[in-house]
């Protein structure tokens, strides 16, 4: 007969033996946590568990145009939190999706209480961007208003997140309004998280004291002081994510400061492509082969475009081909507003690059197959070309 305390040592034995392979796997702290490397729980087979996806959305609800929207999707269920960037304040979301993509998500606020419903259709049908549209209501269903999403191209693991932080300014002495958005990365002190969003700060908060430099000095040459006039000075800086994963940040941004007296905003845009893989800021010629002679590859597919482009608007503010030939031809500051994005390499000309202020900024996104012989495939755009 065996003796309690032997056969008590041998089961506690065989519990830390079995548990030291789960104790292995366990991220050691700080370290993101890559959700592919967790095994299935024993005796469930992997096929049978409900893949789990997390998606981030912006879009509208009625009249309000800066919503933003974060989803996790686990089969049917659907669960996250939205927020107006005027706000910033997040309202829970839960929720569900049928077989026929229908969803319905209810809203909570802090205290649990149910707020409001979405009711919509989630749709796949262009593989790069979901989009959710339909109409959001109060729980009992009045002051129903419409809604509509589209994915953000947002992927990141071990916790990160994208969050848009904003800065307000009135100053009545010099008529002026500051309004201006930017991206920060949150869930991580890794120094190369901190290094983007001091980039991306700095950037937008250079751009806000430009504009008060140049407020004063119009106050100093002005007869009668700003407040005796109507008009207002303005700032305005907005942006787009054309990316955002564990390798790499692109972020648009758009700039527009109107100085009272002046015929139109000047208004033009700025880019910040990060390595963040090796906490980097990019420059164009490191997406390329050392050799290649990459500006001219870029201007030869631009010039095609937005020839095409201009043919097929059709009106007097269209660029001209002159303008075109000279704005997009194969030098460094014609090509500096850049972007990366899911289908190719994103080109932004400003007003009165490639054409007159009438027709605004240019766009021109350069397919990743017309550039795969000069990509270097070990950088930044290697992931779209393998």
């Amino acid at each position: 007969m065996r003796k309690p305390t032997t056969f008590l040592i041998a089961v506690l034995g065989a519990i830390l033996i079995s548990a030291l392979p789960a104790c292995e796997r366990q991220s050691m702290p700080g370290q993101p946590v890559n959700l592919s490397d967790h095994q299935p729980n024993a005796g469930t087979p992997a096929e049978s568990l409900p893949a789990t996806e997390t998606k981030t959305f912006s879009g509208t609800i009625g009249d309000s145009n800066d919503l933003q929207m974060k989803l996790v999707r686990t089969g049917s269920d659907l669960s996250g939190s939205y927020s107006y960037l005027k706000i910033g304040k997040p309202i829970t979301l839960k929720g569900t999706i049928d077989k026929d993509a229908n969803i319905e998500l209810a809203e909570f606020d802090a205290s649990g209480a149910q707020t409001g419903m979405f009711k919509g259709r989630w749709d796949a049908s262009d593989p790069s961007a979901v989009r959710i549209e339909g109409n959001w209501s109060r729980p009992n269903g009045a002051k129903s208003t419409k809604f509509s999403l589209s994915e953000e191209p947002i992927s990141f693991s071990g916790g990160l997140e994208l969050t848009a932080k904003r800065v307000r300014e009135s100053d009545n002495k010099l008529k002026s309004d500051i309004d201006a958005l930017y991206p920060q990365l949150s869930g991580s002190t890794d120094a190369r998280v901190v290094k983007f969003n001091s980039l991306v700060k700095g950037l937008v908060f250079k751009k806000i004291g430009e504009f008060k430099k140049g407020l004063v000095a119009i106050a100093a040459e002005e007869e009668q002081p700003p407040s005796d006039s109507d008009m207002r000075s303005d700032l305005s800086v907005g942006y787009s994510v054309a990316l955002a994963n564990d390798d790499l940040v692109s972020v648009g941004f758009s700039i527009s400061g109107y100085s009272r007296g002046a015929a139109h905003p000047n208004s033009y845009t700025e880019a910040i492509n990060y390595d963040l893989k090796n906490g980097q800021p990019l420059k164009l010629a490191e997406l390329f082969q050392p050799t290649a002679a990459y500006l001219k590859v870029l201007s030869a597919y631009c010039i095609d475009d937005l020839k095409k482009q201009a043919k097929a608007q059709g009106a007097a503010a269209a660029p001209t081909e002159n303008w075109i030939q000279t704005g997009a031809a194969p030098k460094p500051a014609n090509y500096r507003s850049w972007t990366v994005t899911r289908k190719g390499l994103a080109i932004t000309f400003d007003p009165y690059q490639v054409g007159p202020y009438a027709a605004g900024p240019q766009y021109v996104t350069i397919p990743y197959a017309t550039l795969k012989e000069i990509i270097k495939v070990e950088g930044p755009l290697g992931q779209f070309v393998k």
